[in-house]
């Protein structure tokens, strides 16, 4: 039988001096591939599963916490945040008039917007004002008709079927009055709360006309901007989405006012030709409830209906229940999809869920610019995604925003032209001999052309010109100066 140290020599290997699990060259195999496989590239024992599960659970932890933050800043300004909202969407539908006062009557671009916002507001006083004297000659009368109905009311609990006695009746009507009289210190607050609120509601009022003039009177040179600001690559699909963004707006609110007037109209003609009082400033109130989705219109039916059977009792009440109900259907399920068409493609639970939020961040405002807000994210991402929601404006010349493809032209025509010229110590100055501080995009060089036409910089312009080598064109041969004009009205005009 062998020795130990024989079976020591059959199990060594043929050759002592290479180590185990490496060929000749250098070549790993075996076992030790794979330790050194990981020792090198820890991410290759890891499933590919597990990392891509990784790579998508980081992402979203950085997405939703900038939309946790995005939506602090919001609800920590919501002022601000809603009067320029409601600025751009009043900006929407008075541009035409404002551009009409420019074209026509030729008037220059700030009392052109100053004449459509007091015209507007005039249009809204009149109308708040004649609803309220409406509300106030009828009060009296509609005031004694709810007390007597409401006499009527114990009457029937008292003596009809149900026969309540009335010592129960009494009972109640002084635990309600009690609960009145503790809660008191409530109702303080919430008129306080109220007066708070109000001064809120004035405080955005005034930044949102502000915000509202500048719109009108130079929205153009606001939106070049802001894209000014992206990189240059980015600069013409962050215009085409704003052209868009800009669209969809306007199609939503002309859609909206429309469909509010049609439910005016027919709510306060079955007021009137039932004979119920305040059909005017029912009519009014159908009118701004309807830019409240779904909660708007439920309300403001109810209101009427309510006061039809106040006045006329149940069989009126019923009559105007089912005007309301006729009318708000032709406008949900004909009127409405036939003018919104595809101006907004939100699903209905889209509508609702953006409502919800919108009342939860803003209140009544939030609730009336949050289905407006989005569709505008709806229509951005489609388009950044490759959807074109409104493929015919690809190629209209008079669209907002101008030309196809100007954006460029645009924000470089935007500023002021500047010659600038070499000093003796070879430095950049002025016409007047002080030192340059314009952007290179937008100084002209003396003998011509625009510097920062293809990314050059003023100083190598300027120098090349000093030299006598600059005609004054780029580097393609092109005139500088030969620019397209970019002074068309866009978005925000």
């Amino acid at each position: 039988m062998p020795d130990l140290s024989t079976w020591r020599t059959r199990l060594s290997p043929s050759r002592p001096d290479r180590p185990v699990g490496r060929r000749p060259g250098g070549v790993t195999t075996g076992r030790a591939a794979a330790a050194s496989s990981a020792a090198s590239d820890p991410s290759g024992v890891v499933p590919f599963g597990l990392r891509a599960s990784a790579a998508w659970a980081w992402r979203f932890i950085v997405v939703a916490a900038a939309l946790a933050i995005l939506g602090y800043l919001v609800i920590t300004f919501q002022t601000i945040v809603v009067a320029f909202l409601l600025a751009i969407i009043i900006a929407v539908l008075l541009d035409p008039l404002a551009a009409w006062l420019r074209r026509v009557l030729r008037f220059p671009r700030a009392l052109a917007s100053l004449t459509a916002i007091v015209a507007t507001l005039a249009t809204l006083v009149a109308l708040l004002v004649l609803a309220g004297r409406s509300i106030v000659d009828g009060f009296g009368a509609l005031t004694e008709q709810a007390v007597a109905g409401f006499d009527q009311l114990l009457a029937w609990l008292s003596d009809g079927p149900l026969g309540i006695d009335e010592a129960q009746i009494d009972q109640v009507l002084e635990q309600v009055t009690g609960q009145v009289r503790d809660n008191s210190d409530v109702l303080i607050n919430g008129v306080v709360n109220a007066t708070g609120s109000l001064t809120s509601v004035l405080t955005g009022a005034v930044i949102a006309i502000f915000c509202l003039f500048f719109f009108l009177k130079e929205g153009r040179r606001i939106w070049q901007w802001f894209v000014r600001l992206a990189p240059r690559p980015a600069r013409e699909r962050i215009n085409e989405s704003g052209i868009r963004a800009w669209i969809t707006v306007g199609g939503y609110a002309r859609t909206q006012i429309l469909v509010a007037f049609v439910d005016a109209v027919g709510i306060a003609a079955g007021a009137l030709i039932l004979g119920v009082p305040l059909a005017l400033p029912i009519g009014v109130l159908v009118f701004l409830g309807a830019f409240i989705p779904i909660v708007g219109a439920f309300l403001t039916g109810a209101v009427a209906v309510l006061v039809a059977l106040v006045d006329q009792g149940p069989v009126t009440g019923l009559i105007m229940f089912a005007i309301v109900l006729l009318v708000q259907q032709i406008e949900g399920n004909l009127l409405q999809p036939w003018l919104q068409g595809n101006a907004l493609s939100l699903h209905p639970i889209a509508i609702l869920l953006a409502v919800t939020a919108g009342t939860g961040v803003a209140g009544i405002l939030g609730a009336l610019l949050a289905v407006p807000v989005a569709a505008v994210l709806n229509t951005v991402l489609l388009y950044l995604n490759g959807h074109d929601k409104y493929p015919e404006i690809a190629d209209d010349l008079n669209r907002p925003g101008g030309p196809p493809g100007a954006v460029t032209e645009a924000i470089e025509a935007s500023y002021p032209e500047v010659e600038l010229q070499v000093a003796e110590d070879g430095s950049i100055v002025d016409e007047e001999g002080r030192p340059a501080t314009v952007s290179p995009a937008t100084a002209t060089v003396a003998g011509g052309g625009h510097p920062g036409a293809h990314d050059r910089t003023a100083h190598d312009r300027a120098a090349q010109g000093h030299r006598g080598g600059d005609d004054g064109r780029d580097d393609h041969g092109r005139d500088g100066r030969d620019r397209p004009d970019a002074g068309r009205d866009g978005p925000g005009r």
